[in-house]
């Protein structure tokens, strides 16, 4: 499939068959793909929790309104995004440094920046947060398609609820579910999207 065949062939899937599971190794695969996603300085803001076992299915069900398709899909995503980026951002790019993608003098320079941009500005340190999640997030459920799986996003459930029940840190914010699975009937295919004359302007 191609990039633009699978773009306009995704789906935000519904309805999954509970009888089929993903192993480990398949949601490894997942979240390894979801993590190419971009991110400002290469930060990797991000983190995914899998919820897969029935018992804590269920409890992510109460807190997201008792959408069946928490429980029916083999995993459902907690997709987190990290407030403090500044804060971890010498200890997130090691792997840049070690692997010679980046020198020390400029991951030293790229710490001093962040945490000029983001140290004195909650709201901008949330906004970075939810921007990286989501880019991981839509990452994932593409990734999820290209498998021939299937994904739904979410934002009905309860955020608090989610960080208390799940052991989110302070700093964390859970900004969607991403249900993934195997596919069965009711979904509906992509709904039409706006004219580009609505969306687009080139100057």
């Amino acid at each position: 499939m191609t990039i633009p065949d699978l773009l306009q062939n995704r789906y935000s899937a519904s309805f999954f068959d509970p009888t089929r599971t993903l192993s480990e190794a398949e949601i490894q695969q997942l979240v390894s793909l979801a993590t190419t996603a971009p991110s400002a300085f290469n930060a990797q803001n991000w983190r995914f929790i899998a919820v897969r076992s029935s018992e804590q299915k269920e409890r992510l069900k109460k807190l997201a309104y008792m959408q069946a398709k928490v429980s029916d899909a083999a995993v459902t995503f907690i997709v987190c995004g990290e407030t403090q980026v500044h804060r971890h951002l010498g200890n997130n790019l090691r792997s840049c440094l070690e692997a010679q993608a980046i020198t020390q003098t400029l991951l030293d320079n790229w710490v001093g920046v962040a945490e000029k941009m983001y140290g004195p500005n909650p709201q901008f340190q949330r906004d970075e947060a939810v921007r990286s999640a989501s880019l991981a997030g839509m990452t994932l459920m593409v990734a999820a398609h290209g498998l021939g799986l299937a994904a739904g996003p979410m934002i009905g459930f309860d955020p608090a609820g989610v960080a208390r029940e799940f052991g989110l840190s302070e700093s964390e914010v859970p900004v969607m579910l991403i249900a993934v699975g195997h596919p069965t009937t009711g979904n509906a295919a992509q709904k039409p999207r706006r004219p580009l004359h609505e969306v687009l302007v080139i100057r």
